[in-house]
């Protein structure tokens, strides 16, 4: 018998995987029998994570390509096609905050200019889930069959302080995700939500961590509006993408956010 969660059926594409978040949940849909592209703008990191996957029994290879970049898509579409098949998972992982565009004390909302705004949607929703979607969902389509996992935030459903400009972006990501969820849902390619809470990685260890790995009081603040109380760890956003990749697990699934937060959204007072 099948196992409900058994991805050796699977082309997963998971663009961004040379991060921590996106490298966890390349590493989770190897285990599970996928074979894995791994996308990412940065060779090193990309080539680093494939090939740990294979040392570690998996299947994978690294396609570099700009997530932002329409050409450079469909250049490594096509290479993954004749390397390992037609995708039929997407997992979109490429985003981050631009330092320009964060709030502080020395920089207000007014401040913000308009270019570093362009740039952060650039970065979260066009390469978050635009572009990719454009380039890899219509072959799911053609195919009538495909899982589509965006990556958004839990700053998508509550606007958090500072990250304003990333917020706005991941909001849209939600509300594109729901978009094609509706437009493919009778054409076999089902389009999914992960909401992760707070994970520290390199781009926001700074805000979390002092020098000497003390919390700083961001910290703090989020550890008290987390009932968990701590943050996430990569690892954790495993199961949840697997559970959405999976054609058996998740064949129902569609539309929706899955929110892997420690409990964050469901905090009030």
């Amino acid at each position: 018998m099948t196992s409900l969660f058994d991805l050796s059926d699977e082309v997963a594409v998971v663009i961004g995987a040379g991060g921590v978040l996106g490298g966890a949940i390349a590493d989770g849909l190897a285990a599970a029998g996928a074979r894995v592209a791994v996308v990412d703008l940065f060779a090193e990191a990309g080539e680093g994570r494939a090939r740990a996957i294979t040392e570690q029994g998996g299947r994978a290879a690294f396609f570099q390509a700009s997530a932002t970049e329409a050409g450079s898509l469909r250049a490594a579409r096509l290479a993954i096609e004749t390397a390992l098949g037609p995708t039929t998972v997407l997992v979109n992982c490429a985003g981050g905050n631009d330092p320009r565009v964060t709030v502080s004390e020395e920089r207000g909302f007014e401040d913000i200019p308009l270019e570093a705004w362009m740039a952060n949607y650039q970065l979260n929703l066009v390469g978050g889930a635009l572009l990719p979607c454009q380039e890899f969902g219509p072959g799911m389509v053609a195919r009538g069959q495909g899982s589509i996992i965006n990556i958004a935030s839990v700053s998508a459903h509550l606007p958090l302080s500072r990250v304003v400009s990333y917020s706005a972006a991941k909001a849209a990501v939600l509300n594109l995700s729901r978009f094609l969820a509706r437009e493919w849902a009778t054409r076999g390619v089902r389009v999914n939500t992960i909401t992760p809470g707070f994970f520290p990685a390199g781009q926001n260890r700074k805000l979390l961590f002092q020098e000497d790995g003390t919390p700083t009081e961001r910290t703090r603040q989020i550890w008290g509006h987390t009932p968990m109380g701590r943050f996430g760890e990569a690892h954790e956003l495993v199961g949840a993408a697997v559970f959405l990749a999976s054609r058996r697990a998740s064949s129902f699934v569609t539309g929706a956010d899955l929110r892997v937060d420690g409990g964050f959204l469901a905090q009030t007072i």
